[in-house]
C-alpha cells in the first residue's frame, strides 16, 4: 500500500472571474506494450483515466491484468509505449503484503497516516508560541500559513472523525483498535491495509482483491464509500455482484491486449457478445473472399485470356487481412459433479449442535437435518465460525456438544479454503497416483477440462497459484463422484470465467451441498437457504433476498388456542393428501429398517464378523446409524401424524 504525488497543479482553473470544474485525464496509456523475453504479456494497449471513472479490470488468471497493474504502480519501469500520469495527480495502490508496524494497535496505525499532520501541528503549537512572543515578526506569519495549509489539505482537524469512520465502516468494532499489529488475522490485516489507503484519499485508487476477507456489511460500505468516491477508482476483481454495483467501464484484458466496455460488468457481457459475433462475421466474410480470389487464381492463372486478371487477383489475395476471428475465454472449463451411491433421504443430521473456542460460543444447541439432494449455504461477519462450523460438519473437529452425523450411504468431498500439496510431485502425478489404472490419455484428457493443457500438466504442485491449486482439487472431486459436497469459500482465488463455471457445475448438481461462502452471485444462482451464523446464534433464511433484506425466517405454525372454522379448501386437501402419502413412506422405511435391524443383530453375533474386529466395527456403526434414523424417521412421523389430525379436527368442526 503506497501513494505517490507527482508536482501539484491546479485542476480548477479561474476562467472570467469564476472557478469552472474541468475533468481532467489522470492517467493516459497509449500502445503500451510488455515482454518477459519472447513472451509478449500486453501488446498495444491505449486506454485513458478520467476523474470520477470507476473501472473494472477482468480477465482470466495470467492474462496481464497484474501486469499492467505493476506498470501504473511503477513497480515495471521498463516497457514499450507511453504510460503518463497527470501533474498533481496521487495514485494510491492497495499492496495485499504491504508492511505495517507490528509495535502499534490499530488505532495507531490509522493515524500513522496523518504523519506530515501530526508534525505540522507540534510545528504550530512552537510556532504560534513564538508568535505570541515576537508579534511583530512577519516571517513567523508566513511559515504558519505553510503549515496550516499542510493541515487543511489533509484535512487534519477530523482526522479522528475520518479514522473512526473508516475503521467502522470496514468491520473494526471499537473495542478491536486498541488490537495490536502483531496479532491480526490475514483478513484483518488487509481490511488495515485497505483501510489506511481510503484513509489517504489519492487522486486514483488501485484496488487488487479489495473484497477479499470482506463479509456482507462491510462489502457493502466499501462499495457505498468507492460510488461516492471523488477520484477515480481501478479495481481488479473477481466479484461480479462488486463490479455490477461501482463500476462505469470494464477494461477487459485477454489475449495480449485490452478492450474498454462502457457501463457495469453486467452491461459488458452482452457489448462483448455483439462485439464478438461482429468480430465472427467479419472473420468468415474475409475467410469466403480469400477461397474466392484463390480459386479464381487456380482456373485461371494458367489461361493466356486470364493471366492478367488471375495476377490482380492473386495480389488482392496476398495484401487480404483476414481479420482474426474471436477467442471465447469466457467458457473454457467442462465439468460436472456426479455421483453413483444413492444415500438415505437425511443426510447431515445435527442435534443440539453446540461449537466453541475457548470461552467462545460460536454455535449454540442447535438442531437441523439437511436432507438427500438439498442445498445449504453458511455466512455470517467475519470471525463469526463459518470455516470451523463447515470443519466440524465435516468430521475434521469435534463439537463440543451435541452431535453431527452423516447419514448411510454418505460419500463426501471435501474442499478446504488452503490446498497444501507440498510433496506431491506434479499436477499429473496428483491424479495419476491415486488413480494409477487410467491412462496418460485418459489423465491429461480428463485434467484439459480443468484448464490445465499442454506443458501445465507437469508443472511441479509447489509452483501453482491459488486459481491452480482450486481447480486441481475440482479435478479430484470430479473423480471421487461424491454425493456430498463439503465446500469452503471455494471462488476464492478463481478468476471470473471460472466462478462462472464452477456456479454452472454446482447448479447442475444432484447431489447434497454444504458450503461457506461470500460469493453473492453464487449464492442468489443456487437459490437455496443460507444459514447466518452471528454471536453464536444461527438463523436459517429462505434465499438470498431474504437475508439481504434480513426479512425474518418464517415462523414455524403455531397451533391456535382456538382454531378458526373454515371451509376444508382445495390447499388443505392438497396438504391433506401430502401428509398421508408422508405418514406412509415413513411408515414403510420405518419397517424396512426394522428388517435391516434384525439382519444387522444375526450378522454381529455370526463368528465370521465377530471374530474380524474391522468388520464388527463397520457393522456395529452401521447399526448405530440405523438406530439413530430410526428415531428421526419416528419424529418426522409423529410430527405428520399431528398435523394430519390438527387438518381432521378443523374439518369437523367446520
Amino acid at each position: 500500500m503506497w501513494a505517490r504525488r507527482i508536482a501539484a497543479i491546479s485542476a480548477e482553473p479561474e476562467i472570467c472571474g469564476k472557478t469552472e470544474r474541468i475533468e481532467i485525464m489522470l492517467i493516459h496509456l497509449e500502445k503500451l506494450g510488455k515482454s518477459f523475453g519472447e513472451k509478449v504479456v500486453l501488446h498495444d494497449v491505449t486506454a485513458s483515466v478520467e476523474r470520477e471513472d470507476r473501472i473494472g479490470i477482468v480477465g482470466q488468471n495470467g492474462a496481464g491484468k497484474t501486469t499492467l497493474l505493476k506498470i501504473l504502480t511503477g513497480e515495471y519501469p521498463d516497457y514499450d509505449g507511453e504510460f503518463s500520469v497527470t501533474h498533481g495527480v496521487t495514485l494510491g495502490y492497495l499492496e495485499q503484503n504491504a508492511k505495517l508496524d507490528a509495535t502499534l494497535d490499530i488505532y495507531g496505525e490509522m493515524r500513522s497516516t496523518f504523519a506530515p499532520v501530526l508534525d505540522a501541528m507540534a510545528k504550530m503549537q512552537i510556532l504560534e508560541r513564538r508568535m505570541a512572543a515576537n508579534p511583530s515578526d512577519t516571517s513567523l506569519l508566513s511559515q504558519h500559513d505553510e503549515l496550516q495549509n499542510v493541515i487543511d489539505a489533509a484535512d487534519g482537524y477530523n482526522m479522528d472523525v475520518n479514522i473512526k469512520k473508516v475503521l467502522s465502516g470496514m468491520g473494526f468494532a471499537q473495542d478491536t483498535w486498541t488490537k495490536n499489529i502483531a496479532v491480526l488475522s490475514g483478513g484483518e490485516l488487509t481490511r488495515l491495509r485497505l483501510a489506511k489507503l481510503l484513509l489517504e484519499k489519492p487522486d486514483v485508487l488501485i484496488l487488487d482483491e479489495p473484497t477479499n476477507h470482506l463479509d456482507f456489511a462491510t462489502m457493502e460500505w466499501l462499495e457505498n464509500y468507492l460510488k461516492g468516491y471523488s477520484g477515480a477508482v481501478l479495481v481488479v476483481s473477481h466479484d461480479r455482484y462488486f463490479l455490477d454495483n461501482i463500476c462505469t467501464k470494464i477494461w477487459e484484458v485477454s489475449f495480449q491486449t485490452m478492450t474498454t466496455y462502457k457501463g457495469n460488468f453486467s452491461a459488458y457481457l452482452p457489448q462483448k457478445e455483439a462485439a464478438d459475433a461482429l468480430r465472427q462475421k467479419q472473420h468468415d466474410a474475409d475467410v469466403a473472399l480469400a477461397e474466392k480470389l484463390q480459386d479464381y487464381v487456380d482456373r485461371n492463372l494458367v489461361r493466356a485470356s486470364t493471366t492478367k486478371m488471375a495476377q490482380s487477383r492473386r495480389k488482392q489475395l496476398e495484401k487480404l487481412e483476414i481479420t482474426e476471428a474471436p477467442k471465447d475465454e469466457t467458457n473454457q472449463l467442462k465439468f460436472r459433479f456426479e455421483y453413483d451411491v444413492e444415500p438415505w433421504n437425511e443426510l447431515v443430521l445435527m442435534k443440539n449442535l453446540t461449537i466453541k473456542i475457548g470461552n467462545r460460543t460460536l454455535l449454540d444447541s442447535f438442531t437441523h437435518t439437511v436432507c438427500r439432494g438439498e442445498r445449504l449455504i453458511i455466512a455470517g461477519p467475519n470471525g463469526a465460525g463459518k470455516s470451523t462450523m463447515m470443519q466440524v460438519l465435516d468430521g475434521k473437529r469435534r463439537p463440543s456438544g451435541g452431535m453431527v452425523r452423516l447419514g448411510t450411504g454418505a460419500r463426501p468431498s471435501i474442499f478446504a479454503q488452503q490446498q497444501n500439496r507440498l510433496g506431491q510431485g506434479r499436477v499429473i502425478d496428483v491424479i495419476w497416483n491415486k488413480y494409477p489404472r487410467m491412462t496418460e490419455l485418459e489423465v491429461r484428457s480428463h485434467l484439459a477440462k480443468l484448464g490445465f493443457r499442454g506443458e501445465t500438466v507437469f508443472k511441479p504442485c509447489e509452483a501453482l497459484s491459488g486459481g491452480e491449486l482450486a481447480r486441481l482439487r475440482f479435478a479430484e472431486i470430479v473423480l471421487e463422484r461424491p454425493n456430498l459436497l463439503f465446500l469452503d469459500e471455494p471462488t476464492n482465488h478463481l478468476d471470473i470465467y471460472t466462478r462462472e463455471n464452477l456456479t454452472e457445475a454446482l447448479m447442475a448438481y444432484t447431489g447434497t451441498l454444504l458450503m461457506v461462502t461470500h460469493d453473492r452471485h453464487l449464492m442468489n444462482s443456487l437459490a437455496c437457504p443460507i444459514l447466518y451464523l452471528e454471536d453464536g446464534k444461527a438463523t436459517i433464511y429462505p434465499s438470498y433476498d431474504a437475508l439481504m433484506g434480513r426479512a425474518a425466517p418464517e415462523p414455524a405454525v403455531q397451533k391456535s388456542s382456538e382454531p378458526a372454522k373454515q371451509g376444508y379448501g382445495k390447499e388443505q386437501r392438497r396438504r391433506r393428501a401430502e401428509l398421508r402419502a408422508k405418514i406412509k413412506a415413513c411408515e414403510d422405511e420405518m419397517e424396512a429398517c426394522g428388517a435391516r435391524e434384525v439382519e444387522l443383530d444375526n450378522e454381529i453375533n455370526s463368528p465370521e464378523v465377530y471374530n474380524d474386529p474391522a468388520l464388527l466395527r463397520q457393522k456395529s456403526d452401521e447399526l448405530s446409524d440405523l438406530r439413530f434414523h430410526q428415531e428421526e424417521l419416528f419424529a418426522v412421523w409423529e410430527a405428520a401424524v399431528e398435523e394430519q389430525e390438527s387438518y381432521e379436527q378443523t374439518l369437523s368442526e367446520s
